[in-house]
């Protein structure tokens, strides 16, 4: 995938800003606070229908807009022209992807692939559960088609489930535990699949990020005792106390990503630092594995860089990505004494004062 063209409007800092990113690695600078960030936050608002910075009604559209807008040009894994456009008024919101409105985000979603390591990300190593599902569940959207269908039939008769404990139960209480028991399964079947899938490009990438480690081994927690009994049975077993509480409290939408480090803590043991290398190294895990599916890399976001990462593990993470042929866009506050691969060109942007200035002369 290449990104050809970003159009933001009435974003954080942005009144209008145009951004063409080039080819191969770019390197976007700034002073903290001009919205080099936003750009990256911009891109990865249409890939998956959401900031890494909160929601969109907390501070993303700028004082005084009506609205946010955000519009791109890529090239997909084929090489084909297609187009996006995302309209956001923190409380509703309209898209159209290739000219055709969508009546879903999902769709977005779908279309574009994008990777974000942030200040943040950290969380998915020492964070709640729910960032782990979300970052197994983005990439499946991915790769596996028929993972959103079950998907959205759990979530319809998980939601129907927890409307009727509320009320005290149903007769058709029963009827939407077998649908949510056979979707519940189907999810979990497809998540211990794709979790399978990550394990050889996470043991190929925790040497260079974090040697210290030794060797990983990646599980899925399901969200219930599966190795004793279905989810049809749990739910059953389940039901007085759920009906107490007022919500299902097992199932897949309680599952959990495991690892294992063999020569280190469990994640609650771990360094904030330890944590953000094994972060990173899951999410290019991730990237890689979404590449050997579809044949092409996402687009690559390592926002600021310099600061969440030493210069040998840059050199290590950049020159990785260097043999890949992605797209890449890493951000830092001012350009680099020495890029960290001297033999390794980078499109130059710079952010000031809401606008965009770049590709400028001379590679990093």
């Amino acid at each position: 995938m290449l990104i050809r063209q970003l159009r933001v409007e009435g974003l954080r800092r942005f009144d209008d800003a145009r951004f063409a990113p080039q080819p191969g690695f770019n390197l976007i600078t700034g002073d903290n606070g001009s919205g080099k960030t936003s750009l990256l936050e911009a891109l990865h608002l249409l890939a998956h229908a959401r900031s890494f910075r909160g929601r969109v009604r907390d501070g993303l559209i700028r004082q005084g807009a009506p609205a946010l807008q955000v519009y791109v040009e890529w090239e997909d894994a084929q090489g084909a022209p297609r187009r996006a456009g995302l309209r956001h008024t923190g409380n509703a919101w309209q898209a159209r992807l290739d000219g055709q409105d969508v009546a879903q985000l999902g769709a977005l979603c779908e279309a574009l692939a994008v990777v974000t390591f942030e200040p943040g990300s950290h969380a998915l190593v020492d964070g709640s559960s729910e960032v782990r599902r979300r970052y197994l569940d983005w990439g499946m959207f991915h790769v596996e088609h028929g993972f959103l269908p079950q998907w959205r039939r759990y979530a319809r008769a998980l939601k129907q489930r927890n409307s009727l404990l509320r009320q005290g139960g149903g007769a058709s209480l029963e009827a939407w535990e077998h649908e949510l028991a056979q979707a519940g399964e189907a999810i979990t079947g497809l998540r211990q699949a794709y979790v399978a899938g990550l394990q050889p490009h996470l043991a190929r990438m925790l040497p260079l990020l974090l040697p210290a480690a030794g060797s990983i081994e990646l599980g899925l927690q399901p969200g219930w005792k599966r190795q004793e009994l279905g989810l049809a049975d749990a739910l059953l077993l389940s039901r007085e106390r759920d009906l107490a509480l007022g919500h299902t409290t097992l199932g897949p939408h309680r599952a959990d990503l495991r690892f294992v480090l063999q020569s280190l803590p469990g994640r609650d043991g771990l360094s904030r630092g330890q944590a953000k290398q094994l972060a990173l190294a899951l999410l290019l895990a991730q990237a890689a594995h979404l590449a050997e599916s579809r044949g092409a890399w996402p687009l690559l976001q390592l926002d600021d860089l310099g600061s969440e990462l030493d210069r040998q593990h840059q050199r290590r993470v950049l020159a990785l990505l260097a043999d890949t042929g992605a797209q890449v866009l890493v951000t830092g506050t001012e350009r680099p004494a020495g890029w960290p691969l001297a033999d390794l060109p980078a499109a130059l942007f710079h952010v000031e004062h809401g606008t965009v200035s770049g590709p400028l002369p001379g590679a990093a």
